[in-house]
């Protein structure tokens, strides 16, 4: 791309609504594109997937569908080769959506036969190794996993479908994330963690028992887990309304190696490094995104090595799994991709 001519070191797009979640798209041919979900608190919500132009090095717009409200996560299809539809997912208070570009609703994954309505989502991951597979945790307690299967173009039928391989019963209270590891061949091993203050791990071929790797000592609600995307030993999380982010080792269960605690309000977003295993970025309310250089654990990391400072509180950071020279944030009404 031509942008690396101009050495621009920062772009920003203006959406028309708080944005809340966003997510790089992984097509080869498609590297500046992300969705960004709005953030409106009531039925009628929107996604817009934008686009970085070459010639301006501008953000536009380039598609807005509906969303029946907010999206609590957007993921496209982790297709790095292009060989699958292109698909983006979401997760939203009643169900999780996959749809194509054109943004026609392919697929609703609601496993409550009985009424069009079941527990709300909180999050879903979506299966790097095998897409057909995608997980969604809820406030019911439960992890399901899904098989979809994709088809072909042919008239107007659905590329794709969904069926439950499995339902779980993964916590005492809400399940709030959901992530696969790519541990053992990065299939079958996933992590949730819940209101129940724990992080837990499951294997598909061994659902009937699962491993509490970490319990917050104070029992504070866990929202958000991140696997290391290079070492598959290492996973992040953080509390509701915490001000730190506490590294766990899978092989050292209930002791956190690290914790960075330089924010000085609560943490809103994780992202791994997409090519490095102890590179990490974390951004809160403080306005404040970091990244950490944790090569020293378990010996006490201090400081980030690099901080960036919005003008909002940051909602959301995403590193680019294809481009790990950049990362994106949110805050306000705007998307920003910072080059690190």
């Amino acid at each position: 791309m031509s942008l690396h001519g101009k050495r621009k070191e920062i772009y920003k797009y203006e959406a028309p609504w708080t944005v809340y979640a966003m997510n790089w798209s992984v097509r080869p041919d498609k590297r500046f594109r992300l969705a960004l979900g709005s953030f409106v608190e009531e039925y009628n919500n929107k996604v817009q997937l934008v686009g970085l132009e070459e010639e301006s090095s501008e953000f536009v717009c380039r598609n807005t569908f509906d969303h029946p409200y907010p999206t609590t996560k957007i993921m496209w299809i982790p297709d790095t080769k292009g060989v699958y539809p292109d698909l983006l997912a979401t997760s939203g208070d009643y169900l999780s959506g996959v749809c194509d570009t054109e943004t026609r609703l392919e697929c609703l994954l609601n496993n409550n036969k009985n009424s069009d309505f079941c527990a709300p989502l909180t999050s879903f991951d979506w299966n790097e190794v095998d897409p057909n597979l995608l997980g969604t945790s809820s406030i019911d307690t439960t992890c399901t996993i899904w098989g979809l299967e994709t088809g072909q173009v042919l008239g107007r039928v659905n590329l794709v479908s969904g069926h439950v391989k499995t339902q779980l019963i993964a916590h005492d209270k809400e399940v709030y994330d959901i992530a696969f590891s790519r541990a053992g061949g990065g299939r079958d091993m996933f992590a949730s963690v819940g209101a129940d203050g724990s992080v837990r791990m499951f294997d598909l071929r061994h659902l009937e028992h699962s491993t509490i790797i970490y319990e917050d000592p104070q029992h504070h609600p866990l929202l958000r887990l991140c696997w290391n995307k290079q070492d598959p030993n290492y996973l992040a999380t953080m509390a509701m309304d915490g001000m730190e982010v506490v590294i766990l080792d899978v092989r050292v269960p209930c002791t956190p190696v690290a914790r960075l605690n330089n924010h000085r309000a609560c943490v809103n977003g994780i992202a791994w490094a997409p090519h490095s295993s102890c590179h990490i970025c974390t951004a809160a309310d403080d306005h404040q995104a970091l990244i950490w250089d944790i090569q020293q654990m378990p010996r006490a990391i201090e400081d980030p090595i690099l901080a960036y400072t919005a003008e909002g509180e940051i909602n959301n950071v995403q590193w680019a799994s294809t481009q790990p020279d950049w990362i994106a944030i949110c805050y306000n009404n705007c998307l920003e991709i910072l080059r690190v």
